[in-house]
């Protein structure tokens, strides 16, 4: 009985190592891959800064997660900075202000082009200081973290546990700050290694 543990074992490990060696060979290239295009995508030479100043906390990283609240997606296209409402936001780069307005899920957003780059602050006061067209310095404020609960925007289809309707799908004031080169969503916290 023992050596047909041993036997079962000893493929088992066989199984895992081989498993292991081809994830490594066919799926570590077109991870490394997605790296090398992003970092020779974009300019390594601009510095970016934090685009919430004094907050660092991330709530809510890049990536898959657990849903937050109904409308939101499990696959997270930027980071969730948790920031009070009425924060500071500021550009992490030069570029120029290509959209503002409500964006389904993101609520009230502002995007910040540069070259090939889209960077987008979801969650943010429906109050904008900036506008499309406008060019923007890196560090110069453009807006503030938003409220959690807006009113009066046609088609929103996010509320609240109390039936209140929502800056698009979240649980409380904070900053979405999402990257997308060439249209693809990257980590955000690839711009600041």
């Amino acid at each position: 009985m023992s050596s047909g543990f041993f036997k079962f074992f000893y493929i088992l490990i066989f199984f895992l190592i081989f498993l292991v060696i081809f994830i490594s060979c066919f799926f570590g290239p077109v991870i490394l891959e997605d790296y090398e295009e992003f970092y020779s995508s974009i300019d390594l030479s601009v510095e970016y800064v934090w685009p919430a100043p004094g907050y660092t906390t991330i709530t809510s990283p890049f990536g898959y997660r657990d849903l937050p609240t109904a409308g939101a997606t499990s696959y997270h296209s930027g980071l969730d900075i948790g920031a009070p409402e009425g924060s500071k936001l500021i550009a992490t780069c030069d570029g120029e202000i290509t959209f503002t307005g409500f964006l389904g899920g993101g609520g009230y957003t502002i995007t910040l082009s540069v070259e090939n780059m889209r960077i987008t602050y979801c969650h943010v006061s429906p109050t904008y200081i900036v506008k499309e067209g406008d060019k923007i310095k890196k560090g110069q404020v453009i807006g503030f973290v938003g409220p959690k609960n807006v009113y009066g925007v046609p088609g929103n289809q996010y509320f609240d546990e109390n039936g209140n309707p929502t800056n698009g799908a979240t649980t409380g004031p904070h900053l979405h700050f999402g990257v997308r080169v060439d249209g693809k969503y990257i980590n955000p916290l690839l711009l600041f290694q």
